[in-house]
Protein backbone atom coordinates (compact mmCIF):
# COMPACT_ATOMS: atom_id res chain seq x y z
CA UNK A 1 0.00 0.00 0.00
CA UNK A 2 1.33 3.42 -0.93
CA UNK A 3 2.54 5.53 1.96
CA UNK A 4 0.56 8.46 0.58
CA UNK A 5 -2.62 6.39 0.83
CA UNK A 6 -1.86 5.63 4.47
CA UNK A 7 -1.19 9.26 5.14
CA UNK A 8 -4.38 10.25 3.34
CA UNK A 9 -6.37 7.97 5.59
CA UNK A 10 -4.75 9.56 8.61
CA UNK A 11 -5.64 12.98 7.27
CA UNK A 12 -9.27 12.02 6.81
CA UNK A 13 -9.72 10.21 10.09
CA UNK A 14 -8.34 12.72 12.54
CA UNK A 15 -10.21 15.72 11.13
CA UNK A 16 -12.79 17.33 13.38
CA UNK A 17 -15.91 18.96 11.95
CA UNK A 18 -18.49 18.31 14.63
CA UNK A 19 -20.43 20.68 16.87
CA UNK A 20 -19.67 18.67 20.01
CA UNK A 21 -16.54 19.87 21.76
CA UNK A 22 -13.46 17.69 21.17
CA UNK A 23 -12.73 17.13 24.86
CA UNK A 24 -16.11 15.42 25.28
CA UNK A 25 -15.39 12.79 22.63
CA UNK A 26 -13.33 9.64 23.20
CA UNK A 27 -10.47 9.32 20.70
CA UNK A 28 -11.82 6.28 18.89
CA UNK A 29 -15.30 7.78 18.71
CA UNK A 30 -13.87 11.02 17.36
CA UNK A 31 -12.01 9.19 14.62
CA UNK A 32 -14.94 6.97 13.74
CA UNK A 33 -17.57 9.73 13.65
CA UNK A 34 -15.73 12.21 11.48
CA UNK A 35 -14.06 9.88 8.99
CA UNK A 36 -17.13 9.38 6.81
CA UNK A 37 -17.79 13.11 6.55
CA UNK A 38 -14.26 14.06 5.50
CA UNK A 39 -13.82 11.11 3.15
CA UNK A 40 -17.09 12.10 1.53
CA UNK A 41 -15.67 15.57 0.87
CA UNK A 42 -12.66 14.04 -0.86
CA UNK A 43 -14.78 11.63 -2.91
CA UNK A 44 -16.97 14.43 -4.22
CA UNK A 45 -14.31 17.09 -4.75
CA UNK A 46 -12.99 16.67 -8.28
CA UNK A 47 -10.49 19.50 -7.79
CA UNK A 48 -8.75 17.70 -4.92
CA UNK A 49 -8.75 14.42 -6.83
CA UNK A 50 -7.21 16.22 -9.78
CA UNK A 51 -4.37 17.53 -7.63
CA UNK A 52 -5.58 21.04 -6.77
CA UNK A 53 -2.89 21.76 -4.17
CA UNK A 54 -4.34 24.96 -2.76
CA UNK A 55 -7.73 23.43 -2.10
CA UNK A 56 -6.18 20.35 -0.53
CA UNK A 57 -4.01 22.50 1.75
CA UNK A 58 -7.07 24.48 2.85
CA UNK A 59 -8.81 21.24 3.80
CA UNK A 60 -5.80 20.00 5.75
CA UNK A 61 -5.32 23.34 7.51
CA UNK A 62 -8.95 23.66 8.57
CA UNK A 63 -9.80 20.07 9.45
CA UNK A 64 -6.59 18.32 10.49
CA UNK A 65 -3.98 20.59 12.00
CA UNK A 66 -5.88 21.63 15.12
CA UNK A 67 -5.81 17.99 16.24
CA UNK A 68 -2.06 17.39 16.05
CA UNK A 69 0.47 18.23 18.73
CA UNK A 70 3.23 19.36 16.37
CA UNK A 71 5.57 20.47 19.12
CA UNK A 72 5.54 17.03 20.72
CA UNK A 73 5.76 15.30 17.34
CA UNK A 74 8.83 17.36 16.51
CA UNK A 75 10.38 16.71 19.90
CA UNK A 76 9.90 12.96 19.49
CA UNK A 77 11.25 13.03 15.94
CA UNK A 78 14.38 14.96 16.96
CA UNK A 79 14.86 12.71 20.01
CA UNK A 80 17.71 13.27 22.44
CA UNK A 81 19.07 16.09 20.28
CA UNK A 82 16.02 18.20 21.14
CA UNK A 83 17.83 19.39 24.30
CA UNK A 84 20.53 20.94 22.13
CA UNK A 85 18.07 23.28 20.48
CA UNK A 86 17.25 26.70 21.86
CA UNK A 87 13.60 27.60 22.40
CA UNK A 88 13.70 29.60 19.16
CA UNK A 89 15.21 26.70 17.24
CA UNK A 90 12.58 24.35 18.69
CA UNK A 91 9.82 26.69 17.55
CA UNK A 92 11.33 26.94 14.06
CA UNK A 93 11.76 23.17 13.79
CA UNK A 94 8.14 22.57 14.78
CA UNK A 95 6.97 25.14 12.24
CA UNK A 96 8.98 23.60 9.40
CA UNK A 97 7.92 20.07 10.36
CA UNK A 98 4.33 21.29 10.38
CA UNK A 99 4.71 22.67 6.86
CA UNK A 100 6.36 19.49 5.61
CA UNK A 101 3.52 17.31 6.86
CA UNK A 102 0.87 19.67 5.50
CA UNK A 103 2.38 19.40 2.02
CA UNK A 104 2.65 15.63 2.32
CA UNK A 105 -0.95 15.22 3.48
CA UNK A 106 -2.24 17.63 0.85
CA UNK A 107 -0.59 15.65 -1.93
CA UNK A 108 -2.03 12.46 -0.47
CA UNK A 109 -5.60 13.73 -0.71
CA UNK A 110 -5.59 13.25 -4.47
CA UNK A 111 -4.51 9.61 -4.03
CA UNK A 112 -7.68 8.44 -2.30
CA UNK A 113 -9.46 5.67 -4.21
CA UNK A 114 -12.25 4.42 -1.90
CA UNK A 115 -10.15 2.32 0.45
CA UNK A 116 -12.22 0.82 3.27
CA UNK A 117 -11.60 1.44 6.97
CA UNK A 118 -12.20 -1.04 9.79
CA UNK A 119 -12.11 0.26 13.36
CA UNK A 120 -10.77 -2.01 16.07
CA UNK A 121 -12.35 -2.15 19.55
CA UNK A 122 -10.68 0.01 22.18
CA UNK A 123 -11.03 0.15 25.95
CA UNK A 124 -10.45 3.53 27.57
CA UNK A 125 -10.58 4.19 31.29
CA UNK A 126 -11.83 7.58 32.54
CA UNK A 127 -8.39 8.37 33.97
CA UNK A 128 -6.47 7.48 30.80
CA UNK A 129 -4.62 10.35 29.15
CA UNK A 130 -2.93 8.33 26.39
CA UNK A 131 -4.65 6.15 23.81
CA UNK A 132 -3.87 3.96 20.84
CA UNK A 133 -6.62 3.90 18.24
CA UNK A 134 -6.29 0.91 15.93
CA UNK A 135 -7.67 0.76 12.42
CA UNK A 136 -7.18 -1.43 9.39
CA UNK A 137 -7.20 -0.29 5.79
CA UNK A 138 -8.54 -2.61 3.09
CA UNK A 139 -6.86 -1.69 -0.18
CA UNK A 140 -8.95 -0.83 -3.21
CA UNK A 141 -6.85 -3.18 -5.36
CA UNK A 142 -7.58 -6.15 -3.11
CA UNK A 143 -4.13 -6.28 -1.51
CA UNK A 144 -3.43 -7.32 2.06
CA UNK A 145 -5.02 -4.98 4.66
CA UNK A 146 -2.66 -2.53 6.34
CA UNK A 147 -2.73 -1.70 10.03
CA UNK A 148 -2.88 2.02 10.77
CA UNK A 149 -2.71 3.07 14.43
CA UNK A 150 -3.00 6.52 15.96
CA UNK A 151 -1.24 7.47 19.18
CA UNK A 152 -3.16 10.22 20.92
CA UNK A 153 -2.86 12.18 24.15
CA UNK A 154 -5.52 13.99 26.12
CA UNK A 155 -4.97 17.73 26.44
CA UNK A 156 -7.05 20.60 27.83
CA UNK A 157 -8.20 21.15 24.23
CA UNK A 158 -9.17 17.55 23.52
CA UNK A 159 -7.35 14.52 22.17
CA UNK A 160 -4.30 15.21 19.99
CA UNK A 161 -2.34 12.94 17.64
CA UNK A 162 1.39 12.71 18.34
CA UNK A 163 2.41 9.67 16.27
CA UNK A 164 1.10 7.28 13.64
CA UNK A 165 2.11 3.68 13.07
CA UNK A 166 1.68 2.40 9.51
CA UNK A 167 2.04 -1.35 9.03
CA UNK A 168 3.88 -1.54 12.34
CA UNK A 169 6.29 1.28 11.49
CA UNK A 170 6.21 4.56 13.41
CA UNK A 171 6.14 7.75 11.35
CA UNK A 172 8.08 9.54 14.11
CA UNK A 173 10.74 6.81 14.23
CA UNK A 174 11.27 7.13 10.49
CA UNK A 175 11.82 10.86 10.76
CA UNK A 176 14.05 10.45 13.81
CA UNK A 177 16.64 8.53 11.79
CA UNK A 178 16.75 11.20 9.08
CA UNK A 179 16.79 14.06 11.56
CA UNK A 180 19.51 12.46 13.68
CA UNK A 181 21.78 11.94 10.68
CA UNK A 182 21.42 15.56 9.63
CA UNK A 183 22.07 16.87 13.15
CA UNK A 184 25.26 14.78 13.42
CA UNK A 185 26.37 16.16 10.07
CA UNK A 186 25.51 19.84 10.44
CA UNK A 187 23.82 20.49 13.79
CA UNK A 188 20.38 21.82 14.64
CA UNK A 189 20.69 24.70 12.19
CA UNK A 190 21.56 22.19 9.48
CA UNK A 191 18.34 20.29 10.16
CA UNK A 192 16.37 23.53 10.01
CA UNK A 193 17.94 24.37 6.66
CA UNK A 194 17.18 20.87 5.36
CA UNK A 195 13.50 21.17 6.27
CA UNK A 196 13.30 24.67 4.82
CA UNK A 197 14.86 23.41 1.59
CA UNK A 198 12.37 20.55 1.32
CA UNK A 199 9.47 22.89 1.98
CA UNK A 200 10.64 25.37 -0.64
CA UNK A 201 11.04 22.55 -3.17
CA UNK A 202 7.53 21.28 -2.40
CA UNK A 203 6.13 24.79 -2.71
CA UNK A 204 7.83 25.24 -6.07
CA UNK A 205 6.50 21.92 -7.36
CA UNK A 206 2.99 22.80 -6.24
CA UNK A 207 3.16 26.21 -7.92
CA UNK A 208 3.82 24.56 -11.29
CA UNK A 209 0.53 22.66 -11.18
Amino acid sequence: MKLVTCILTLTSLVALSMNVSAEEIAPDTLIRNVSNEVLDIVRKDKDIQAGHTGKAIDLVESKVLPHFNFMRMTQLAVGKDWRQASSEQQKTLAGEFHTLLVRTYSKALSEYRNEKITFKPMTLKPEDTDARVRTEISQANGGKPIGLDYFMEKSPNGWKVYDIEIGGVSLITNYRETFGSEIRRSGIDGLIKLLQSKNLANEGAAAKK
